[in-house]
């Protein structure tokens, strides 16, 4: 059995939420889970990610049970290219959209398997007591310094280049995207968000609060008044799954 919540706010100094997201569980082996973090200005980036929420939601619900014929990584990443084709044409086509386009973590669990795809810096956490451990790998510039060696994970926090990003959907005509598997068991969480909780909230705080910080169906909430407190520069977007 699976069990999930999610919250967004604009956060504390934004005047419009620009994330969006979208949580289902159809049956209680299966369960799907987007975020989305857009980009390209006051108006498009919220247009950004509503098209690709929307456009990834509707290709996954028409496609029925495609994920038995073509696996779930394939259904994952046909969604995702619909959805980044949706907003790439949008882009061209509106001039006041021009250049938009939005990150994208995904998930499909089927039985015990969660099936991620990620775009951008928007990330995935597998939690259980055994501790946190990120699942997606930013697509951004500070992502690729600390892999070189040039920072460190802590300096990449604070850097003043952390919110640029080296691939977005809806970007370019073409979907490039990862894929990622992980294996789940009951007693395992899996947090979906957008770096507006990330780069506030450390991954041991988050720890804390999924494991220790009370009831479990208030955590993203929990989570968003923490991000608050520290004055939530950016938009907040938390999605949390539970395997029972």
């Amino acid at each position: 059995m699976i069990h999930a919540w999610g919250v967004t706010d604009k956060g504390a100094i934004r005047t419009q939420n620009q994330d969006g997201y979208y949580l289902d569980i159809p049956s209680e082996h299966l369960a799907v889970g987007v975020v989305c973090d857009g980009m390209g200005g006051a108006k498009a980036g919220n247009i950004a990610s509503l098209i690709a929420v929307e456009t990834f939601v509707d290709t996954l619900q028409g496609m029925q049970g495609g994920e038995e014929e073509s696996g779930p990584p394939a259904v994952l990443r046909q969604a995702a290219a619909a959805a980044n084709t949706a907003v790439f044409r949008r882009a061209c086509a509106d001039p006041d959209c021009r250049g938009m386009g939005t990150t994208m973590v995904a998930v499909l669990i089927v039985e015990q398997v969660a099936y991620l795809l990620n775009i951008g810096d928007s990330r995935a956490y597998h939690i259980d007591e055994a501790g946190i451990t990120r699942l997606t790998r930013d697509h951004s510039v500070v992502e690729d310094m600390v892999a070189r060696g040039d920072i460190t994970p802590e300096e990449a926090r604070t850097h003043p280049r952390k919110n640029l990003i080296t691939r977005a959907l809806g970007a370019e005509e073409q979907i490039r995207a990862d894929l990622y598997e992980k294996q789940l068991k009951p007693g395992d969480f899996l947090l979906l968000c957008s770096d507006g909780l990330s780069n506030i909230v450390t991954d041991q705080e988050i720890l804390y609060e999924v494991l220790h910080g009370g009831e479990i169906s208030e955590c993203c909430q929990r989570l968003l008044e923490i991000t608050m407190s520290r004055g939530a520069p950016d938009n907040v977007t938390a999605v949390l799954f539970q395997i029972v």
